[in-house]
């Protein structure tokens, strides 16, 4: 029994939960502004994780051939057989139907629609087709990837405004320097599976100057959260620090000696500890008076 209790808890990828935990928490305590509701945040929260958790199982379920062909999946539970296509899929539905009923009752409805969204885009569009297919399979997963602080800002605010589209832009682009690496790092993983990620079928030197590019604009964005007054100048300064940082290394990618796979490795730990540092730091240095009020009385 202990057994099979693992191999259902390894399909919900708790990696990646842990991960979406932390920027729906960030998202959460940006727009609660101090006056935290702690019952919505726990239900916003184990709400959200068991709709990551049924997302992951399904696509565990889904990917279980490609899976099979990777080194680093080739032990994944649904590729060894350890657990079924069906156990993992049934698992995954009730998984996520009792997500999307927490978040429907203590919620609201725009919560539910951006979790909606973001399941469909990762079950659906990604996983049953644009990963296998599509060199835009990593664009089209990153808006799936960047709904969790989206969720926890508008279960607060119980609607989309200009706070909850910085963190869908911010944390979308976050998401293409971080995938693009790994398809540098994990090259010849990708290129058994046959998945067409950037790297892999574009060529390594068009992925570095994607990686370059998408974490300039991230820079960019990050900072509009301080200067439309939904963070103070602690956020800036981590923002600013880290960003530019991530950039810097980015570019030594163009160093002729360079070990390009230790390099990935590195871009792609050191966005692990942007997305986290921002996260944490937005939680804390919030504006306590909303934006649009400090705009009718400055």
């Amino acid at each position: 029994m202990s057994t099979s209790i693992r191999h259902y808890f390894k399909v919900t990828k708790p990696g990646i939960i842990a991960g979406n935990l932390i920027s729906v928490a960030g998202g959460f305590f940006l727009a609660a502004r101090g006056e935290i509701d702690w019952p919505l945040f726990l239900a916003t929260v184990i709400g959200l994780s068991l709709v990551v958790a049924s997302g992951c199982a399904i696509n565990n379920c889904i990917d279980r051939d490609i899976d099979a062909r990777m080194q680093r999946t080739r032990n994944r539970v649904t590729a060894t057989g350890e657990l079924s296509a069906r156990a993992a899929l049934v698992f995954g539905l009730l998984l996520g139907a009792a997500g999307f009923a927490l978040l429907a009752v203590y919620t609201n409805g725009i919560s539910v629609a951006f979790t909606a969204l973001g399941f469909l885009v990762y079950v659906g569009l990604y996983s049953l087709y644009l990963k296998r297919y599509s060199i835009y399979g990593t664009l089209v997963g990153a808006l799936s990837g960047a709904m969790p602080p989206v969720v926890g800002y508008c279960a607060v605010t119980g609607q989309c405004d200009a706070g909850a589209m910085i963190l869908l832009v911010m944390f979308c682009l976050w998401q293409m320097p971080h995938s693009y690496a790994i398809g540098i790092f994990r090259y010849r993983d990708y290129e058994a599976a046959g998945i067409p990620v950037l790297p892999v079928a574009q060529g390594v030197a068009k992925a570095k100057l994607h990686i370059v590019l998408y974490i300039a604009v991230f820079s960019l964005v990050t900072v509009l959260l301080p200067l439309s007054g939904y963070t103070g100048a602690a956020f800036m300064a981590v923002a600013c620090t880290t960003s530019l940082w991530w950039l810097a290394m980015a570019l030594r990618g163009y160093r002729r000696d360079i070990d390009v796979t230790g390099w990935a490795r590195q871009v792609f730990a050191f966005s692990i500890v942007t997305i986290t540092a921002l996260s944490v730091t937005m939680a804390l240095d919030f504006n306590v008076v909303a934006p649009e009020l400090l705009v009718l009385n400055p």
